[in-house]
């Protein structure tokens, strides 16, 4: 008898948890962070999105799209990782996505490990990055492969980092050279607020003491499934409870904005971790 109650309890959480992440696979939530600086000149909301990852919320994502056209943003900053670096799946369907996006707003992409790894194989992955570049660049997309761009309406220089694949590497991980950041960027000017996409949310401290004011993170995808006090339950280095999951963080005065990320891959697993729609507000100080 107490076998066969033990088997049913089981079997309850069992569907129970399937049943959470087939719902949290396919919806996601808006969370709204507010970023103050005396660097700034003006306001600005920013959507960031991040680790879409192929996933589409709707048909052509016009669910996603609308619920970012609610917030009416200033423009659309994008922390790598949209699509899936599989031989086997398109990325069209995303390059439409973020088409669209262009079409209404200024967007600013920094690629994730996905895209990295489509650019640096070619001869597996075939012309796939290439097209999608074209594609969304032509639509007038600013992809930012370790470069930067001047926003002087704001006082705001915008930087996209891809950093090495060896700091992807499981489940170690690697330590960054100091001087790696002033490497790949150069040197920032500290008289302007310097905003940072940078995929890889474990290198925050370095991107903190580079000079970034504020640093959007993604990959993490918030831990995959998420625990009261815990948070996520692992990062994609392997890494049981990571302390990088998901929200903000500080460190000496700077400030990172870690997606939870949209979409799923490999395992397509979220359990009381449903997508992030992210909304970042910046203003003036004391305005």
């Amino acid at each position: 008898m107490a076998v066969n109650c033990l088997i049913t309890v089981i079997c309850v959480l069992a569907l129970f948890f399937i049943m959470v992440m087939i719902i949290d696979c396919n919806r996601f939530v808006k969370r709204e962070y507010c970023c103050e600086s005396d660097k700034l000149k003006k306001e600005g909301t920013f959507v960031l999105l991040s680790d879409l990852h192929n996933k589409s919320f709707g048909k052509q994502n016009d669910r996603l799209l609308q619920a970012i056209e609610e917030e009416k943003p200033d423009a659309i900053l994008i922390a790598g990782d949209m699509y899936t670096s599989s031989a086997r799946e398109d990325n069209g369907e995303i390059a439409a996505f973020v088409q669209k996006l262009a079409e209404r707003y200024p967007v600013y992409y920094g690629n994730g490990n996905h895209e990295q790894k489509t650019r640096l194989f070619p001869e597996t992955f075939g012309d796939k990055y290439e097209t999608f570049a074209e594609k969304i660049c032509r639509a007038g997309v600013h992809l930012l492969v370790n470069d930067k761009l001047y926003l002087p309406d704001y006082n705001m220089e915008i930087y996209g980092l891809e950093i090495g694949r060896e700091y992807y590497h499981k489940p170690k991980k690697k330590p960054m050279r100091a001087d790696y950041m002033e490497q790949m960027l150069g040197k920032v000017d500290e008289s302007r607020y310097n905003l940072l996409i940078a995929h890889n949310p474990e290198y925050f401290d370095n991107y903190a003491a580079w000079g970034a004011d504020l640093t959007v993170s993604g990959h993490i995808h918030g831990g995959l499934m998420r625990l009261p006090v815990l948070g996520g339950v692992i990062s994609p280095r392997l890494c049981l409870f990571p302390y990088y999951d998901g929200g903000r963080f500080t460190e000496g005065g700077r400030e990172m904005i870690l997606s939870r990320g949209l979409g799923t891959h490999t395992l397509p697993i979220r359990i009381f971790n449903p997508g992030e729609l992210v909304v970042v507000h910046l203003k003036p100080a004391g305005r």
